[in-house]
């Protein structure tokens, strides 16, 4: 009894250690995500006016994109990160006929609208989630996330972080491809 005693703070930090070893393998980059093949959470949001001179046209429903293959880009004009993976949205925007919706994210129009005069509007739809509740509804942690949603209105891939030239050639673009080709 005295020697299990003795041994029991060696196995509580062998376990202990082990389990900080296991979390050291893990990619930060990959949240899991409880919509990954459930369906997408539909939304009625207002659209961000592409400049301050234009009034919004009618609310964005997500219902818009039934049938089709499209990319939900979460961000906003006060994330660093947005500002480094907008590039590669750009070039997602020419080189796949694919919609890509983008979700303002707690951020003032004013702001975004500048944001997108600067480095391009690659968006098909640009909407406004000034409050974040359309986030909430995602399962948004911070910005910039991606999501890739099938033709069946289901959450096929969710990438947290920027996307990069690595996450676009191989993960996004092949995703999206997938699917345009099972929806065929």
């Amino acid at each position: 009894m005295n020697l299990l005693l003795k041994l029991l703070p060696l196995a509580l930090f062998v376990a202990l250690a082990g389990f900080l070893a296991k979390g050291l393998t893990l990619d930060p980059a990959e949240l899991p995500s409880p919509l990954i093949d459930k369906p997408a959470p539909a939304f009625l949001v207002a659209r961000l006016p592409r400049t301050p001179e234009h009034s919004a046209a009618q609310d964005f429903n997500s219902n818009e994109l039934a049938g089709q293959v499209w990319v939900l880009n979460v961000w906003a004009s006060w994330c660093g990160p947005c500002v480094q993976e907008h590039p590669y949205l750009v070039r997602l925007a020419q080189q796949r006929s694919v919609p890509l919706v983008g979700l303002n994210y707690k951020d003032q129009p004013a702001d975004a609208q500048q944001w997108l005069a600067r480095l391009g509007d690659p968006f098909t739809h640009l909407l406004d989630d000034r409050r974040g509740d359309v986030g909430l509804d995602w399962g948004v942690y911070g910005v910039p996330e991606t999501f890739v949603i099938d033709h069946e209105g289901r959450v096929r891939y969710k990438h947290v972080g920027p996307v990069d030239e690595a996450s676009l050639l191989e993960k996004l673009l092949p995703i999206i491809d997938e699917l345009q080709n099972e929806a065929g």
